[in-house]
């Protein structure tokens, strides 16, 4: 079996461990999708696939995945992980605020502390939730990304974010479902994501590991999408050009890597 074929296994088991949770959960319990009952066992579903095809499948081992830390060789890129989401919510703020939308204020962000404080409870929610986030990275850019286009890094992160996307498609057709248009949503949420991936997968090759990419995903929805948030939870911007403002500003970023990456 090549290294390309066991795409599929891992596919497979990703999709089918998550959405299979998922379904029992949401049409048989009763819970919502975003409770930390099923979100965290169905976050795992991409790194126990990854694990069960190197391990069982392929057999090639774990010496590409990215497993180790290398936190003294890669802090640069932990530090840059951290703080960039609290970047990209920065901006999308200050647009909404010059822009006439917004009046600043983060309200009960986070009930209880005082607004300056907030960035940094959020900072913190980051660090101490990245070891979740590896359940997902270990799968998208330990495994898929280093495997769907072998020797095309900018076709395998934007092909990782794609499914990477999809995979999250259930939550916009239940507990997310608050955008008008379902399928905007869709859209947005596929291009949120897939320009994510660029930048989780630039990270993961300039560090050499798969954990400042779970630090980033981590600020992604402890940091990012709090802030953003308030925006909608304001009454002030709706969900749809909160999104549009998100993925413009993670465009830019992700504009770089896409150009000097070989094709």
């Amino acid at each position: 079996m090549t290294r390309r074929t066991t795409i599929w296994p891992f596919l497979l088991l990703a999709f089918g461990i998550a959405w299979g949770w998922g379904a029992l959960a949401y049409f048989v319990f009763d819970l919502s999708l975003v409770n930390p009952l099923v979100q965290i066992p169905g976050g795992f579903a991409p790194a126990v696939a990854a694990v069960v095809v190197r391990r069982w499948i392929s057999r090639e081992g774990f010496a590409d995945a990215g497993a180790r830390p290398r936190l003294r060789a890669a802090w640069p890129y932990y530090l840059l992980a951290w703080l960039a989401p609290l970047g990209v919510a920065a901006v999308v703020l200050a647009v909404a605020a010059t822009s006439g939308q917004w009046e600043p204020g983060l309200g009960d962000v986070v009930p209880g502390v005082p607004v300056w404080a907030v960035p940094l409870v959020l900072g913190l929610l980051a660090l101490v939730t990245t070891p979740l986030f590896w359940g997902e990275e270990f799968g998208w850019t330990g495994y898929l990304l280093v495997r769907i286009a072998p020797g095309r890094p900018r076709v395998a992160a934007l092909a990782a974010g794609l499914v990477a996307a999809i995979w999250h498609y259930p939550l916009v057709f239940t507990d997310y479902g608050q955008y008008r248009n379902v399928l905007f949503g869709l859209a947005g949420w596929t291009a949120w994501i897939m320009c994510q991936e660029v930048l989780l997968a630039w990270l993961r090759e300039r560090s050499g590991s798969v954990w400042p990419a779970c630090l980033a995903h981590a600020g992604n929805n402890m940091i990012l999408a709090p802030l953003t948030g308030v925006l909608t939870t304001s009454g002030a911007v709706s969900n749809e050009a909160v999104q549009v403002l998100v993925v413009v500003v993670l465009a830019a970023l992700a504009l770089r890597p896409l150009l000097t990456a070989p094709r």
